[in-house]
């Protein structure tokens, strides 16, 4: 475990012991290790020295999270009812806290219109540097919000793509470190493949030791360092700029991780027009975006069916029974 994630409290075995049976499950567990070490700190500060967790100690915690919005607080009591069941069921006698009601998800992501993503693009194209810095992502930039886009990988999975994971000529990505802690196969277009081959040429070209080592990072900067996702951000928010695109900000968008809810839209569009129902497109969805559930997918059909009502009737009649509409005052979109 890393140097941050270091419990010292009393707690500390039984965190270490929640988070390897996650390990254990293939689940890198990252929000909770840092939910944990809220835990961890605040068992410190108040000097708890018994392992066994009250229902006092859970409501003196709560009193410190004035801050927290709804949505945060239910995510941390989650985190409170798996250590404490789980110590409860090795011998240590806790309370185990009840969840507080799930809030109502009531974020919409912004979906780029065709035209968008291809000014975008083209912006990409005819982006030049301001100066001579060495330490610019610019030439990454062009190939890495396509491969977005075309895949509707996240970016953190796109920055730990390395030469060793790309092979253009099968048509595939290995993304080996995904949010979900699952491994899994990207698919690559004959367009898309131009594009990452073409970075790959140009790359390989600056005179920087190891650029096509199988181990190396396929997306760096000019001088052959990595970036990370606040980088590819700001050149995002220029482009939008460029294109006449408003950027509100403060985390309503529009995003980088814009680009993925995108592309899954716009693949249920191309898939009910090519004669799928909505509704069976979502298996395929779901494996393409590397969610572990269909529920986790669903949301694209609504705004699917919300942004294109034209697509409505290629609804199955059965479809249509089993996922009736969501009237508005319930419709997370509201």
């Amino acid at each position: 475990m890393s140097e941050q994630f270091n419990y010292s409290s009393v707690l500390a075995p039984w965190m270490n012991h929640l988070i390897g049976l996650k390990a254990s499950a293939g689940i890198s567990a990252q929000r909770t290790k840092w939910i944990l070490k809220e835990f961890d700190d605040f068992a410190n500060t108040d000097s708890l020295d018994d392992p066994r967790i009250t229902e006092e100690f859970i409501q003196k915690w709560r009193s410190t999270r004035v801050a927290d919005c709804d949505s945060t607080l239910y995510t941390k009591y989650s985190v409170w009812s798996q250590l404490t069941t789980m110590m409860s069921r090795n011998g240590c006698a806790c309370f185990i806290p009840r969840l507080p009601k799930q809030p109502k998800r009531d974020f919409t992501p912004y979906i780029f219109t065709g035209e968008q993503i291809k000014a975008i693009f083209e912006a990409c194209d005819n982006y030049r540097l301001y100066d001579t810095r060495m330490g610019t992502a610019l030439i990454a930039i062009p190939a890495m919000l396509r491969l977005l886009y075309s895949t509707g990988i996240r970016i953190s999975e796109a920055l730990s793509i390395k030469n060793k994971d790309i092979r253009l000529k099968e048509h595939v990505i290995y993304l080996r470190k995904t949010k979900n802690g699952s491994e899994r196969v990207v698919p690559v277009c004959d367009t898309l493949a131009i594009v990452l081959a073409q970075y790959v040429t140009y790359r390989n070209r600056m005179p920087v030791k190891g650029l096509d080592a199988p181990d190396y990072p396929l997306f760096v900067k000019s001088d052959g360092t990595v970036f990370n996702a606040n980088t590819v951000y700001q050149h995002f928010k220029k482009l939008l700029a460029q294109c006449g695109i408003p950027h509100i900000g403060n985390h309503h968008g529009p995003r980088v991780h814009d680009l993925r809810h995108t592309s899954a839209v716009h693949a249920l569009v191309r898939m009910a027009n090519a004669g799928m129902d909505l509704y069976t497109c979502l298996p395929v969805l779901s494996a393409f975006l590397g969610h572990h559930s269909l529920s986790a997918t669903e949301q694209y059909v609504r705004l699917t069916r919300a942004m294109y009502p034209g697509l409505e009737k290629q609804c199955s009649p059965i479809n249509a029974f089993v996922y009736p509409k969501i009237c508005k005052a319930y419709d997370y979109n509201d």
